[in-house]
């Protein structure tokens, strides 16, 4: 197996730093094929930052997005490191289930709005009951609760930050999403669901 650390998607660059998560969603991508865009994201070993960097291939990427298949506030050391050494060269953003703080046993979003230029946090569901039966996170129901907070928090510090949902959790509950998202002040998007 080849650990892919790094993937480009049209003139995306991608960065793949853990299979860890504090979610198993329904819905994740992970739980539903090998691959993911021809790219097999499963890693036997996490990379150093030092790996990361030396994977990056030349090219112009229009930004650099912390994504794979875990959850890249798991390995937050390892994601501060690259994320400092690319900040400058290109627009950083971090695709996040939002419960870094409780991940990582603090108030991370302060690190996260010097690093990033744009925070997308997978809202998913209007309420902690509804959360925690899709999500089934590490944390119970306090990670509704968290996650809400986290992307206020960015938000506030004036990084661009959405609330996303996926499509598959019906038209009713992403209104009800779109109204939180509202209450909240923060940007709010619907994701296609990819099967």
């Amino acid at each position: 197996m080849t650990n892919t650390y790094v993937y480009a998607i049209g003139d995306t660059l991608y960065i793949n730093l853990t299979n860890e998560c504090s979610n198993v969603c329904e819905f994740c991508v992970r739980a539903m094929r090998d691959d993911y865009e021809g790219y097999d994201l499963w890693l036997e070993k996490e990379p150093t930052a030092e790996e990361v960097l030396a994977a990056i291939p030349q090219g112009d990427f229009a930004q650099v997005v912390f994504c794979g298949y875990g959850e890249p506030t798991c390995r937050f050391d390892v994601l501060k490191r690259v994320a400092t050494a690319l900040k400058g060269r290109y627009r950083l953003r971090l695709n996040t289930n939002g419960q870094g703080s409780l991940i990582n046993g603090r108030d991370i979003t302060g690190e996260v709005a010097l690093l990033f230029d744009e925070v997308n946090v997978s809202m998913n569901a209007s309420d902690a009951v509804k959360y925690d039966d899709i999500c089934h996170s590490r944390f119970g129901k306090a990670a509704f609760g968290a996650m809400l907070e986290f992307g206020k928090s960015c938000a506030k510090k004036g990084v661009k930050t959405h609330f996303s949902v996926v499509d598959c959790i019906g038209e009713e509950e992403v209104e009800a999403c779109r109204v939180l998202a509202f209450q909240s002040r923060v940007l709010f998007k619907v994701r296609k669901f990819i099967t």
